[in-house]
């Protein structure tokens, strides 16, 4: 952390904020390549002499609490009064930050936690020094009560408003004392979302809310086969519907290995209008006839055929232990199976949507983002103008899940504004949100395990054959993609003998980050096979898990929270059995316990207990409310989510074909959070992976039946 010399101009160029006052520039971990000598903030804290404390921060707001969290660790560090302490808006200009400007990975807390407290802190010493010179006393005889500099010895006070000005003549220290988390009047309680009373007056503005004077509305037509392009259309009927004002024809989007877009995005028509439903009557009137290309032929038989042929090869291995291979060979008993996860969408409740403005001199963006960074990248791209001169208005977003990653929809407001000369916003219907995103990747998973003599499990090996998300930026590394793996080359538990090894899968599926990523996959199947081996050693599956994290000693702990809170052993209403699962991700650990029933063939989640290690705690609540959310956005995915594939398109369209879970269908869900002081981990994504295998294995227990596809469905 450095102060940052920065003119007014210049501040409020960055910060839109208004009035003199203490400014103080901080940087997070640095942009990949930065000049060593370079200062570009990522943050900035700015006290007026109203008392205005304003934070500047590069997180979007997607619903995980962000704005709340990171307002309390700087209001706790400064000591600031939390009635005057706002969020500003993420600024505009990502090239000018450090850091790279995006937010996924379960990364925002995680990777402002301390920068943020010592940012604070820093702001907090300037001010009492400040006020201290004042007085003509020393340092050490002032500290800070809210919003105030006090003078132990005389009960002397000077508002933080008072001091900004003076404050801000003075150096920065560059290793402020912090706060002893003893004395935390903030940090660690619940604390109200921010967020929620504009979600609920609906102040709040999404993307999809955004009117720029002389907007006009979009609504592309994509090819419905991948690859595929435009053979013929009539954009005369189109034109001819009131309202529309241009019909603009979209080539598909390569992209290139390293660069700011996935490796394809679908030819389209465009059409443009005053309204949006103009501009869908437009697009129905159409005509459109494809050349559907070469992968006409793709079907979910034949990808899922792939996946087991190659899975019958050697993988790269991801991580290895001992002597897996000759182990297996000695076992008394060896186990083996095999699983497979289906392709899955993001299904944001907000569809895709951005709107640009592209001048000759620069291009404005807004935009639901959940990474600025690229976003930029991508309309410089488009719009033909330096990376600097485009400026990224970010708004709420309506979930992200890792779909707002991408930068594709940005790039099509961008082409279109350029082509038109006129501000544009595109906005997707939920169809072409299920038929086109950037999918979680299918993956095949082969386990064979081996017991010994005495009946303890010897070795585990696991080949997983996937498409890499992670080949979109270049070579992978070792040939292994780290996402693809997650949560499987790195299970706590103590095999002697391990093996975990990765097979690309190469389809011409587009593929991205979805929430919890690797996890969400490798959490279900992992923890299904531990319950298998579980029952062939006739064990407890609580037991059989507590006995190999022996050597885990933060596993174990998360372990017994959720097995003595969902009181583990004892009875349990008939017609029901409860499964246990564990999953480390994104450095925190969560284990859950679901409570099942099955009727018709149809299983019904009752209850699920939760126990999460996350490490330091910001805000409770939030901590609650995104493990509730990553059981929902699990849960659904278990009992129905699957994209197919025929006849090179997409079967689902809708939430009709594509269901979420429903209302009558959430299980009460009660979390536990272990009190922790050890590493900082995530929180929006680790609730997810559990869910799954937690549900599958009292469907086990309830049935005899092994989940071993997903979605669920109905049971046979």
């Amino acid at each position: 952390m450095s102060s940052l010399p920065v003119s007014r101009r210049e501040f409020l160029g960055v910060t839109g904020a208004a009035g003199a006052g203490l400014v103080i520039g901080f940087r997070l971990p640095p942009r990949r390549g930065a000049p060593a000598d370079e200062f570009s903030p990522s943050g900035w804290i700015h006290v007026t002499p109203d008392d205005q404390v304003t934070l500047m921060i590069d997180k979007s707001e997607m619903g995980e609490g962000v704005m709340t969290s990171m307002r309390m660790v700087l209001a706790e560090e400064l000591d600031a009064d939390w009635t005057r302490i706002v969020v500003g808006p993420v600024p505009e200009n990502p090239a000018a930050w450090s850091r790279r400007m995006s937010t996924g990975g379960s990364t925002a807390i995680r990777t402002s936690y301390e920068m943020l407290r010592h940012a604070g802190a820093a702001a907090r010493s300037v001010l009492i020094t400040a006020a201290a010179t004042g007085w003509g006393v020393a340092d050490s005889e002032c500290h800070t009560e809210p919003g105030v500099v006090v003078h132990a010895a005389t009960n002397r006070k000077a508002s933080y408003g008072s001091l900004a000005l003076a404050a801000a003549a003075l150096p920065v220290p560059a290793t402020p004392t912090l706060k002893d988390p003893k004395t935390f009047r903030l940090i660690g309680t619940p604390v109200k979302r921010l967020d929620t009373a504009l979600k609920v007056n609906g102040t709040a503005q999404f993307g999809i809310d955004v009117k720029v004077p002389g907007m006009l509305i979009a609504s592309i037509l994509r090819c419905p086969v991948l690859d595929g392009t435009i053979a013929r259309y009539d954009a005369a009927k189109a034109k001819a519907v009131p309202g529309v004002r241009h019909v603009v024809e979209l080539p598909g989007i390569p992209g290139t290995p390293g660069g700011p877009l996935p490796p394809r995005t679908a030819a389209g028509i465009a059409v443009l209008a005053d309204t949006y439903w103009q501009a869908m009557t437009g697009r129905r009137a159409l005509d459109v006839q494809w050349n559907a290309g070469s992968n006409a032929t793709l079907d979910s038989a034949g990808i899922s055929a792939t996946l087991a042929k190659l899975a019958d090869g050697p993988g790269l291995e991801a991580r290895k232990r001992g002597d897996p291979v000759g182990a297996l060979g000695s076992a008394a008993r060896k186990i083996e199976a095999t699983y497979e996860v289906p392709y899955l969408a993001h299904a944001t409740m907000e569809p895709m949507n951005c709107t640009a403005l592209v001048r000759p001199d620069g291009c404005d963006v807004w935009a639901p983002t959940q990474n600025q960074t690229g976003a930029q990248a991508v309309a410089a791209k488009y719009a033909g103008v330096p990376t600097d001169q485009v400026r990224i208005h970010t708004t709420f977003l309506g979930g992200g899940f890792g779909r707002r990653a991408e930068s594709d929809f940005v790039a099509e407001a961008v082409q279109l504004s350029k082509a038109v000369g006129a501000p544009v916003k595109v906005i997707w219907t939920r169809e072409d949100d299920i038929q086109h995103d950037f999918y979680r990747p299918t993956s095949y998973h082969r386990f064979s395990a081996g017991i010994d003599a005495s009946g303890a499990p010897a070795v585990w090996t696991h080949r997983i054959v996937a498409p890499s998300i992670q080949a979109r930026f270049g070579p992978l590394r070792n040939g292994i993609d780290g996402t693809t793996v997650e949560g499987a080359a790195n299970i706590p538990y103590g095999f002697t003998n391990f093996l975990c090894e990765q097979t690309v899968a190469d389809l011409p599926i587009p593929v991205g980050f979805w929430r919890s990523v690797g996890s969400s996959h490798n959490g279900f199947v992992t923890e299904s096979f531990m319950d298998e081996l579980a029952a062939a050693v006739k064990k407890d599956p609580y037991q059989f898990r507590h006995d190999l994290l022996a050597n885990s000693v933060r596993h174990r702990a998360v372990l017994d929270l959720v097995a003595q809170k969902s009181g583990w052993g004892g009875s349990v209403p008939a017609g029901r059995a409860r499964g246990i699962a564990l999953a480390e991700s994104f450095g925190s650990i969560v284990a859950e316990v679901a409570e099942v029933s099955v009727a018709k063939g149809r299983p019904r989640v009752h209850k699920v207990w939760l126990a999460v290690d996350c490490g330091p705690i910001v805000n409770p609540d939030t901590i609650d409310a995104q493990m509730q959310s990553g059981v929902v956005y699990g849960l659904t995915a278990a009992l129905y989510g699957a994209v197919t594939w025929k006849d090179g398109k997409v079967e689902q369209n809708n939430f009709t074909d594509y269901k979420m879970l429903r209302m009558a269908e959430m299980p009460e869900v009660e979390v536990h959070i272990v009190p922790s002081t050890d590493s900082q981990g995530g929180i929006g994504e680790p609730g997810t992976p559990p869910i799954a295998p937690a549900v599958c294995n009292a469907i086990y227990a309830l049935t005899g039946k092994r989940i071993r596809k997903l979605p669920i469905g109905t049971l046979a």
